[in-house]
């Protein structure tokens, strides 16, 4: 019996400082693609067009802001 379970290993899973995915939207491009979300009703794809992402990425930071 070994007694290592899932993440008890040392360094296994643990991240770097700054790791991870990074925002390919300024926070300002978030912001605008969150009110224009709110107040005009569209689907996340017409910002995600103007902007050039992905809707899932304007569907992230509209629940982000």
């Amino acid at each position: 019996m070994s007694g290592t379970g899932r993440g008890l290993r040392p360094g296994h899973g643990s991240r770097a400082v700054g790791a991870g995915a990074k925002h390919r939207m300024a926070f300002v491009d978030r912001f605008l693609a969150t009110l224009v979300h709110l107040r005009h009703g569209t689907a996340h794809g017409l910002p995600a067009c103007w902007f050039g992402v992905d809707r899932s990425t304007v569907n992230r930071a509209i629940g982000e802001v």
